[in-house]
């Protein structure tokens, strides 16, 4: 069941916002930082996700399924075979 509020639009220097419930705010874990998204006649309120959220996991799953090799060898190139000292 969907529940629903109406909130007041509140101007915030030249912008405008709304006032999340702190029930909400609890229940959906959200932070000081959302993605917000416009679906038709929407809005979408989401946590705010790490770019790199999952890959630990992912780099895990690699591994273990030995997927985790270089495709392509390395290859020295002109720079790498004067300039660089070891």
């Amino acid at each position: 069941m969907e529940q629903t509020v109406r909130a007041r639009v509140v101007r915030i220097g030249n912008s405008r916002g709304i006032r999340i419930p702190k029930v909400w705010l609890d229940q959906l874990n959200l932070g000081d930082e959302v993605e917000l998204a416009v679906r038709q006649d929407s809005l979408v309120v989401r946590r705010a996700h790490s770019p790199r959220e999952g890959w630990a996991g992912a780099f895990q799953a690699m591994a273990k399924n030995r997927d985790d090799s270089l495709i392509d060898q390395p290859r020295a190139t002109e720079w790498d075979r004067k300039e660089w000292t070891w």
